[in-house]
Formats: C-alpha cells, sequence, structure tokens
C-alpha cells in the first residue's frame, strides 16, 4: 500500500511491502512444551501461517469474499483459534497490513544507511517504493483495502505523519534540502508530493487493470521522467 494511504480500523495501521502468499500445503503439527502446551516458537508459526494464507485469500478473493472460516480452514486450525487472535476480519487485516508495513520498512532502512549524496539517496528512497508498490500482492491488498474494506467501514485515511514510511522519507528530503537538492519547505509535503509524482500514478492505474508498469523497462521510464520533473519543479 502507498505509505500513507489508509489504516484498517480496530488498531491497526496499513502500510505500503510483502507478505508471501498463502501456502498450499499444510505446515507440521505444533510442537508443545512441557505440560501439553503449544511452546512459543509453535504459537509463533501459528501466527505466521494465519496471516500467511490471509494475505493469500485476501489478495486472490478481495475483501468481502474473504471469511474468517475460511481463513481457519486453510490453516487447518480452528475457529476459536483464530478469534482468539482476531475478533473480526478487520482485525486480521490490520495484522496483515501491519505486518506489511514492518517488513517494509525494515527494507526501506537498508537504504538509510548507504553511503551517497543526499540526492542519491532520496532518488533511490522514491524509487524503491515504487517497485515496492508495483508488486503483485501489493496492488492486490490495496485493491482489497481501498477497493472493498473502505465500504465495508472497515478502513480509513491515515495521516501521513504518523507513517513511519513518511517519516523516513521526509528525513531523506531535509538531508536533500541541506545539500541545496530540494528547494526549502514542509518535508512532509515535499515528501507526499514526490510519492505522489513517481508512485502513486502507476499504482492506480495497476490497480485498475493497466498493464503497462509490468514491463521493467517501463516503470524505469516512468521513474526518470517523474523524477526529472520533480527536481525540476522542486529544486533547491
Amino acid at each position: 500500500m502507498a505509505p500513507d494511504q489508509s489504516e484498517v480500523k480496530q488498531s491497526g495501521k496499513a502500510g505500503p511491502a510483502r507478505i508471501p502468499a498463502a501456502r498450499t500445503g499444510q505446515s507440521p503439527t505444533p510442537g508443545k512444551s512441557k505440560g501439553g502446551r503449544p511452546s512459543r516458537e509453535a504459537l509463533e508459526e501459528l501466527n505466521r501461517r494465519i496471516l500467511d494464507i490471509a494475505a493469500g485469500l485476501f489478495a486472490s478473493q478481495g475483501f468481502a469474499a474473504t471469511t474468517m472460516e475460511q481463513v481457519a480452514s486453510a490453516c487447518g486450525a480452528g475457529k476459536d483459534t483464530i478469534y482468539r487472535r482476531y475478533p473480526s476480519k478487520a482485525a486480521l487485516f490490520t495484522a496483515l497490513m501491519e505486518g506489511l508495513q514492518s517488513q517494509v520498512t525494515s527494507e526501506l532502512d537498508s537504504l538509510m544507511e548507504m553511503n551517497a549524496s543526499p540526492a542519491e539517496r532520496l532518488k533511490r528512497f522514491a524509487r524503491a517504493l515504487l517497485s515496492i508498490n508495483l508488486r503483485p500482492q501489493m496492488i492486490a491488498l490495496n485493491r482489497a483495502a481501498l477497493g472493498e474494506a473502505v465500504a465495508f467501514g472497515g478502513v480509513e485515511p491515515k495521516p501521513a505523519a504518523e507513517s513511519p514510511i513518511m517519516s523516513r522519507f521526509s528525513r531523506l528530503v531535509v538531508e536533500a534540502q541541506s545539500g541545496n537538492v530540494v528547494a526549502d519547505g514542509d518535508p512532509l509535503f515535499v515528501a507526499e508530493q514526490l510519492l505522489y509524482a513517481t508512485s502513486i500514478k502507476p499504482l492506480i492505474s495497476t490497480m485498475l487493470g493497466e498493464s503497462r508498469f509490468s514491463d521493467p523497462a517501463e516503470e524505469e521510464r516512468y521513474f526518470n521522467q517523474a523524477w526529472k520533473l520533480f527536481l525540476d519543479g522542486a529544486g533547491g
């Protein structure tokens, strides 16, 4: 999901990366600790499996068509097991998108650490966000969130200032402003404009079924054109 687009109600914030597609095989029976209770490792593995399979179902079927019963059946777990962890479908979707955001944030942090000029760091961060937003499962989950979950009252706008991804993006804008690469201005606002210039159009077009950005060369051409246009308008 585009980093500042939405969050799922019931204590969740969505963000844009990739949750693996649902597995087709069953996982081994969870191990048990002394006393017959599942070990902590087994419980963590079960929770990963629940989110893994839920991601695949939401991505392939959409939000409305996916049920908690389907998730339980696909996981080989009882409905009570699912509901103890996630009291509603919205809560499950929340946890899924939180995990997605966490993975993306970790991925982007490696770009924050690279040794390069402020302009190059900002450019690579923006380029990475475009590639992340165009991942097939990201497209599918964004479609489920924005196209269906909104209608069911499960998703509401999330302030960009609360997004850890946009926070990192803003810090890179500040660096670029210090180096006179980008003109002075509210860093968050500048980061949002760069996001819209480089990622949002391809994301929305692909969500609506356009295939042009499935071509890596076209993706790269679009980004370079948008990046140049951004610097022409916001250059320091």
